[in-house]
């Protein structure tokens, strides 16, 4: 699948052709506000992308914010071991 990354100052957001794949809102502490993934595109491993970016650009292990939704929370179980 064809996608494109989109680097705003705090935001990496990929894209294809026709819709919003997914994005991760993060700072330059490594912490994680927040992440998203298109219902469409979920359980194709386009979040540990996400967090692979965040961990590489700021070099540090990542720290996630309260999730805000129960979704939220299970893909905080899936992932807390992802440092």
């Amino acid at each position: 699948m064809e996608y494109e990354l989109v680097e705003d100052e705090d935001v990496f957001t990929l894209k294809n052709q026709n819709t919003t794949i997914g994005f991760v809102r993060f700072n330059e502490r490594g912490e994680v506000e927040y992440i998203f993934v298109n219902p469409l595109f979920r359980r194709k491993n386009f979040a540990s992308k996400l967090l692979k970016l965040v961990r590489k650009k700021t070099g540090k292990k990542l720290v996630f914010q309260p999730p805000i939704s129960p979704l939220g929370e299970k893909l905080l179980i899936s992932i807390k071991d992802f440092n």
